[in-house]
């Protein structure tokens, strides 16, 4: 389960998911980053896209060799959730990533993972893209195959 939604998704992330399931726009997709540097939780909460994290001089995504911002269309999603009415809440999963030789030639020691939504993964800019969820991740690349786990329960959850 992500360590904090972000503000701007609390209201939101349950139907982001199920746009990018229904592939409603068509180039809907959610989108994972890695930053080996980030600013306090409190303050990483209240950014309302990915330009503005990244500009921030605390905050730096990752560099290390191969790595590439994971893309996760509607083929990529599980079953859309149902409620569980015994806990109140929306569980929605996520498949868990994989990056391949992740580091080697050049490596970070990352500290996060970054869940966001994008509505449309053509038009190319941060400021578009939506921060929904964010994870500690803190591992030290060094060219090894490493899996981002996303919690058993549910990569985030409306509650």
């Amino acid at each position: 389960m992500a360590n904090q939604m972000f503000n701007v998704a609390k209201a939101k992330a349950g139907e982001w998911w199920e746009r990018v399931k229904n592939n409603d726009p068509a180039n809907s997709a959610f989108i994972v980053v890695l930053l080996q540097v980030s600013e306090a939780d409190a303050t990483l909460i209240d950014y309302d896209d990915l330009g503005a994290i990244l500009g921030a001089a605390g905050n730096t995504e990752a560099t290390a060799t191969n790595y590439v911002r994971k893309v996760l269309t509607d083929s990529e999603l599980g079953v859309s959730p149902t409620p569980d009415d015994v806990n109140d809440r929306f569980d929605f999963d996520l498949p868990d990533q994989v990056y391949t030789a992740l580091g080697g030639a050049v490596n970070n020691n990352l500290v996060k993972a970054i869940l966001c939504y994008d509505d449309d993964t053509t038009s190319g800019t941060d400021a578009n893209v939506r921060p929904v969820a964010h994870y500690d991740w803190a591992i030290n690349t060094d060219g090894s195959d490493t899996t981002l786990n996303f919690d058993a329960a549910g990569a985030f959850r409306g509650a």
